[in-house]
C-alpha cells in the first residue's frame, strides 16, 4: 500500500469504494480503545448526557488533568441543568476556576438555562435541538449525540482530525481549520450502526489524544499502523501553513486571567484600585477588563466597584 497522492475522499471515488475506506479501520480501533480507554468520569453510565455536555465544555482547548477536579466539583454542585441554572452567572465563573477561556463558562449557563426552560431541565436527544441550544456548536451537539445518546454523528476533534489526516489522507497535520473535505472524510468512515459509530467516534479521539499525538506518535502502539498512509510513505514532513502555537505569558489573556481571579476569590464588589494591582501595565490592564466587561465575565458597578456577572 502506497500514499495516495490526493485524499481518497475525492468527488472521483463512488459511495461503496469511499464507505470501504473505513472497514479496515473500525475493528481495530474500536478493539484498541476496549482494552485501552481512561476511566474518565463522562465516560461512566452515571454521568449522564449532563455530565457528558458539562466535559465536552470543559475539554475544549483544555487537558484532561485539568479539567478533572473542576468536573467533579460541579458535577458535586450542580448535578443537574436546573440546578446550574439557578445560580447566577457570574457562580459558573467563578466555579470555572483556571481552566482558562472562561466564557465557556458562560455559555455553559446559559445551556443550562435552555435546557431548563425548553426541555423540562433534561439534555435534548435530538440532534438538531442540541445545535439549538446556546453555546453550543456543531462538535458539541455531535458530541453529546453520540457519547451520552448513542447516535451516528461524524465528531471531529483536534485528535480525529489528526488520526484521519495520517491514517487515511497520508499527511502529518490537518488544516488549521476544519475543511469541508474533512467532514466529508468523517462522515465516509462512520460505520453505519448507531452504536458501532459512537464507540468509533469515542475510539478515533482516544488513538490521538493517547497514541497519535501531535509530537512523538508512538506507531508502534497505533492498532492500524500498518494501514497508515502517513507512515507507509514514510512519514513526509508537514508541508502546509505553519501550525499555529499558543502563547499564554504576557498576553491580554494572562491579563484577564489574573482579573477574574481577583473577583472570583472575593464574594462581592472589588474596587478598581484591587484590580489595578495585579499588572503593571495601565493600557493593556485597561484593555484586557473592558474585554472581560463586553463579554459578559464582569459587571462593572457604580463607584469604580466589579463584580461576577448577576444576570
Amino acid at each position: 500500500m502506497t500514499a495516495p497522492t490526493k485524499p481518497p475522499y475525492g468527488g472521483t471515488a463512488d459511495s461503496a469504494s469511499e464507505r470501504a475506506l473505513g472497514e479496515p479501520l473500525h475493528s481495530p480501533v474500536i478493539e484498541w480503545f476496549d482494552e485501552h480507554a481512561r476511566d474518565l468520569p463522562w465516560r461512566r453510565p452515571e454521568a449522564g448526557a449532563w455530565g457528558v455536555m458539562v466535559s465536552e465544555f470543559m475539554l475544549q482547548q483544555t487537558p484532561v488533568n485539568r479539567v478533572l477536579p473542576v468536573y467533579e466539583q460541579w458535577l458535586a454542585r450542580w448535578p443537574r441543568p436546573a440546578d446550574l441554572a439557578a445560580e447566577a452567572p457570574g457562580e459558573a465563573v467563578r466555579a470555572w476556576g483556571r481552566l482558562g477561556y472562561p466564557r465557556r463558562a458562560l455559555r455553559l449557563h446559559g445551556a443550562a438555562v435552555a435546557i431548563t426552560e425548553r426541555h423540562g431541565g433534561d439534555v435534548p436527544t435530538d440532534h438538531a435541538q442540541l445545535l439549538a441550544l446556546p453555546g453550543i456548536g456543531e462538535y458539541t451537539a455531535a458530541a453529546v449525540a453520540s457519547f451520552a445518546y448513542g447516535q451516528r454523528h461524524a465528531v471531529l476533534d483536534t485528535n480525529v482530525r489528526r488520526v484521519f489526516a495520517r491514517a487515511v489522507t497520508g499527511v502529518q497535520y490537518p488544516p488549521n481549520a476544519t475543511t469541508a473535505a474533512e467532514r466529508r472524510l468523517a462522515r465516509v468512515l462512520l460505520p453505519e450502526e448507531a452504536s458501532t459509530a459512537a464507540r468509533w467516534a469515542a475510539a478515533s479521539m482516544e488513538l490521538g489524544a493517547l497514541v497519535c499525538t501531535a509530537k512523538n506518535e508512538e506507531c508502534h502502539r497505533c492498532p492500524i499502523a500498518a494501514q497508515c498512509a502517513w507512515r507507509l510513505a514514510g512519514k513526509p514532513a508537514h508541508e502546509g501553513p505553519p501550525r499555529r502555537g499558543q502563547t499564554y505569558a504576557g498576553t491580554d489573556r494572562q491579563v484577564r486571567g489574573r482579573l477574574l481571579a481577583v473577583l472570583r476569590e472575593t464574594h462581592g464588589p472589588v474596587p478598581q484600585a484591587a484590580l489595578d494591582r495585579v499588572w503593571h501595565e495601565p493600557v493593556q490592564r485597561a484593555r484586557a477588563l473592558d474585554g472581560l466587561v463586553a463579554d459578559g465575565l464582569v459587571e462593572p458597578l457604580p463607584g469604580g466597584l466589579y463584580r461576577l456577572p448577576l444576570s
